[in-house]
């Protein structure tokens, strides 16, 4: 199978065109959010503050990246356990989050999200962490750096290969 060449600011108005299995290579703007980051994006939403990065059209990889190796942009890289997140996700998918990468199936409501909001949810291969950091070419802390890996920090990807796992319809990779 193909793989896809997509950028993330192209994501929004292509999500539709993806389907469930479908290889990727992603490159563009990616956000890191991990448990802790989701949980003060919470409270910052609550209290009506602005976000640290603009949601709309934005893509956001649950991860926790480790410092980088002599030589590279980032240490290793791979994704979490994507259900962690499930309780903020719709919220920010109904803000106009349009994509997520990780790993594991989601629950009702975040799929539920994802059709309603015609977005995606991206699989990155677990485990394989270090490889996936040679696509990563740029790596800023934009906030919450008391958090340390989990920290919000803007990825530049290029051509990082994931798969689509649930797309704007709700088709499953995980049901096939």
């Amino acid at each position: 199978m193909q793989e896809k060449r997509l950028n993330t600011k192209d994501l929004k108005e292509k999500a539709e065109d993806l389907r469930a299995s479908e290889r990727i290579l992603l490159s563009g703007t990616v956000y890191t959010a991990r448990d802790s980051a989701h949980k003060r994006i919470k409270e910052f939403t609550d209290k009506g503050k602005r976000l640290p990065f603009e949601i709309n059209g934005s893509v956001i990889y649950y991860c926790g990246p480790t410092p980088a190796f002599e030589g590279l942009t980032i240490g290793s890289c791979g994704p979490t356990t994507s259900n962690r997140m499930d309780p903020f996700t719709p919220d920010l998918l109904d803000m106009g989050l349009c994509a997520m990468i990780g790993k594991g199936d989601r629950g009702r409501e975040v799929y539920r999200a994802i059709v309603r909001n015609k977005a995606v949810y991206l699989c990155a291969i677990g485990g394989a962490g270090a490889l996936a950091a040679k696509c990563i070419v740029g790596c800023e802390v934009i906030a919450f750096d008391d958090l340390g890996c989990e920290s919000i920090k803007k990825l530049e990807f290029k051509d990082f290969p994931l798969f689509v796992a649930i797309d704007s319809k709700g088709n499953s990779l995980f049901n096939t």
